[in-house]
């Protein structure tokens, strides 16, 4: 895993090595990563990436968030609840020296708590598969304020996803096993 494109471009990212199964840590592979970039650069919405505040649930490795840093984006909060997931964000937020634009929370995503922060501008959402833990999450995180109205949703699953109320889906697309899904929030 690399970041992509943009200041950090080529950085290797920490090796997931044998994951954490039991947490679902998958990966966003690097050619999905560059496609799903490529479609929220390529005009259609304008450009949700530079200067974004970044909201990354289910954060895994923070390979998406990160990515997000190094083409732009002004700060980026990671969401995981996961210890290997924890343990993999902090390495790859020291090797991108993002201390300064990066936070992690340690918190399950479908139970936040109210934020504190400027809320969130461009959100990655990446739950284990099949789960019904996206729409979970995603409300709790609208009901909580981390989502600014107008904010643009990239939405990871392995079928179509069904946005709950307040979040109108714009665009689906299938790479392989894996539904990048992209989603406005209501102004």
């Amino acid at each position: 895993m690399r970041i992509i494109a943009g200041q950090h471009r080529g950085l290797a990212l920490a090796s997931v090595g044998k994951g954490d199964a039991a947490a679902h840590l998958r990966p966003t592979t690097d050619r999905v990563r560059e496609s799903l970039f490529s479609m929220l650069t390529g005009g259609r919405f304008g450009d949700p990436v530079t200067d974004a505040v970044v909201l990354d649930l289910f954060a895994g490795t923070g390979a998406l968030g990160l990515e997000a840093l190094s083409r732009g984006a002004a700060q980026v909060t990671f969401v995981d609840d996961g210890r290997v997931a924890q343990k993999l964000i902090r390495e790859n937020i020291a090797k991108c020296r993002a201390e300064g634009q990066a936070r992690l929370v340690a918190r399950n995503a479908t139970r936040l708590a109210p934020a504190t922060e400027t809320p969130a501008t461009l959100v990655f959402l990446d739950p284990p598969y099949g789960k019904g833990l996206g729409d979970k999450a995603l409300s709790a995180a609208m009901e909580g304020g981390w989502i600014a109205p107008g904010a643009c949703v990239v939405w990871e699953e392995s079928g179509p996803v069904t946005p709950p109320a307040g979040v109108q889906l714009i665009d689906s697309r299938r790479y392989g096993d894996t539904t990048i899904s992209i989603c406005t929030v209501a102004e």
